[in-house]
């Protein structure tokens, strides 16, 4: 029932990304088609809200990430990786266990015309990184050990995350919050757009 279009996102618009159609109906679906949505959910055809807070805020403060090794982790649709690569980072890494996920980011970064090494496993990227990128990841509290994969980088730690609040950890700041829904929205809850920005500073990290 769904399609993909080439979509430039609301705020960021020289970012491209290969997106569910917008006109995907939002009532509800055929009981096989929800059965298949719950199988296999494809959270890559979406830019989801966090995502795309963090796109904006790395395209409006490249400094972030220029000449630095950037990990987007949990890519999705690649969307923070592709931010990062076309504010100066040196070199990105997406890394996502999603076999779908990882093509949509090669797609995505090839459509967008900057380079991404994409990887289904933290054990493959490599090493010094300088920067992890963790964008609406913590959807499901059973990822909030994710967080701790990220501190062994040993990097400095960004979370963007409209659904956590408090990560309740004292190692993670709060550092500010942004309005930002998901694109295409088809139905979002208001309660999911305010994306907030927390972040760990690894020891000697600038």
């Amino acid at each position: 029932m769904a399609r993909l279009e080439v979509q430039s996102l609301p705020g960021c618009e020289q970012i491209r990304l290969a997106l569910i159609n917008e006109d995907f109906p939002t009532g509800p679906l055929p009981a096989e088609v929800m059965r298949a949505v719950i199988a296999q959910p494809a959270y890559w055809a979406f830019c989801w809200g966090s995502g795309l807070g963090l796109a904006r805020i790395l395209l409006e403060d490249p400094e972030q990430v220029i000449g630095k090794h950037v990990l987007d982790l949990g890519s999705g649709s690649g969307v923070a990786g592709i931010a990062a690569a076309m504010s100066g980072a040196a070199r990105v890494t997406a890394c996502d266990i999603d076999a779908d996920a990882c093509l949509a980011t090669r797609v995505n970064a090839e459509i967008n015309d900057v380079a991404i090494e994409v990887v289904d496993d933290i054990d493959q990227v490599g090493r010094p990184v300088d920067v992890v990128l963790m964008a609406d990841v913590l959807y499901d509290r059973s990822n909030m050990p994710l967080l701790d994969l990220a501190a062994g980088f040993d990097a400095r730690v960004i979370v963007a995350d409209s659904r956590i609040s408090d990560l309740e950890r004292s190692d993670f700041t709060p550092r500010r919050s942004l309005e930002a829904l998901t694109y295409p929205n088809l139905g979002e809850f208001d309660e999911y757009r305010t994306v907030r920005l927390f972040e760990q500073t690894a020891q000697g990290a600038t």
